[in-house]
């Protein structure tokens, strides 16, 4: 008997590993087939032994040639023919309107489309993603059109977006928050001896507010306060927000903060870490701060879309007003003088993630949204 196939649309094999295995494996326990097409090689060795096909996309994230796109979508399309899914599962931005438009016609694919954040073109107000913005928001209406598609969001701030700008009926969006976190590996471990350590991991971009942990490390160093502040990832250079490696160079050097790089051992860092700090202007479901609470790291971050989610203010964290700098160095020097407090609210944020986002529970309530297209 030939098995349902679940194909897996994604922009890098890397992020796929990080947010999306853990569904695809799911799948393949409950009897589907399951295929991934991505762009790069780094990590296929791993997905090909969990017994999922690999196909390779020449995707570039950032790339608005009109040549190279429309190259893509035909692409795609090949593909998603030649593997004949019953259910296409596409994650981001670009894979989602490229995925739907390689599907039109196809009558007997379903389409699930999710979107871990909307992301720079809908929270910048800088002057390209204005100028971009309505053309993205007419090429979802066009893209998501169909009833018998489902569109997955992680906040409701989110749906909010998506519905005031007419671009999916209400009754097709799915919440379902973040990506799940694997709650034995990210297990809580007593803090590090020695100064206590801020951690903020992530991409460095601006949008994440590397600048304002960055003038939060300064000024709490500025009172003479012992501790050490580390960024944990590397630049994107297919975003606009990219901060520059020279930047993120020059920060180090002169000794405000720790930049790390990117660290494929997210346990041993936050085992490390005293606070767990995500200044970022908006996010779907950040996974980081997941992982933080999971670990039985206090957070301190931004009360927006995304991060407040995460965070009970005073519970498992603090939230801060965005871009209010004194108010956020405020909040960490309240934890770092304060490492009771931590424990507490450490405590309190394992036990939430284990009753809320466990990889299991969001695997079953994906593996539902599957199930509902699929009829």
């Amino acid at each position: 008997m030939l098995l349902d196939t679940i194909l897996f649309v994604v922009a890098e094999d890397s992020y796929f590993v990080s947010h999306r295995l853990h569904l695809a494996q799911h799948a393949l326990d409950n009897g589907y087939r399951v295929v991934l097409i991505t762009h790069g090689n780094k990590y296929k060795e791993i997905i090909e032994k969990k017994g999922i096909n690999v196909y390779n996309w020449n995707i570039n994230r950032s790339s608005i040639n009109i040549i190279l796109e429309v190259y893509s979508i035909v692409k795609l399309r090949q593909m998603i023919k030649d593997i004949r899914p019953k259910i296409v599962h596409a994650v981001a931005m670009k894979p989602v309107l490229y995925s739907s438009i390689a599907c039109k016609g196809i009558d007997a694919i379903r389409c699930v489309f999710a979107l871990g954040g909307l992301g720079f073109i809908f929270s910048s107000q800088k002057r390209y993603a204005r100028f971009i913005r309505p053309l993205i928001i007419i090429a979802l209406r066009y893209a998501l059109s169909g009833k018998k598609n489902r569109l997955i969001l992680q906040n409701i701030d989110d749906q909010h977006v998506i519905i005031r700008h007419r671009i999916i009926a209400e009754e097709q969006i799915r919440l379902i928050r973040g990506a799940g976190v694997n709650t034995s590996i990210f297990s809580p471990q007593p803090e590090a001896v020695g100064l206590p350590l801020v951690v903020l991991p992530g991409r460095m971009l601006w949008d994440k507010g590397i600048g304002d942990f960055v003038e939060c490390a300064r000024a709490i160093k500025a009172k003479g306060i012992a501790a050490r502040f580390a960024l944990v990832g590397d630049p994107d250079e297919h975003n606009p927000e990219c901060v520059p490696r020279g930047q993120l160079e020059a920060w180090k050097k002169e000794g405000v903060v720790e930049w790390w790089g990117y660290c494929d051992d997210m346990p041993e860092v936050l085992r490390q870490a005293a606070i767990v700090c995500l200044p970022s202007y908006g996010e779907g479901l950040p996974k980081a701060l997941l992982e933080a609470a999971s670990c039985g790291r206090p957070i301190v971050t931004y009360d927006v879309s995304g991060c407040r989610e995460v965070v009970v203010h005073e519970r498992n964290g603090l939230l801060v007003p965005l871009k209010d700098g004194r108010a956020l160095a405020a909040a960490v020097e309240k934890l770092l003088h304060d490492p009771e407090l931590r424990m507490r609210m450490g405590r309190f944020g394992r036990e939430m993630v284990i009753a809320e986002f466990a990889e299991e529970r969001i695997a079953r309530e994906t593996m539902r949204v599957w199930e509902e297209v699929r009829g």
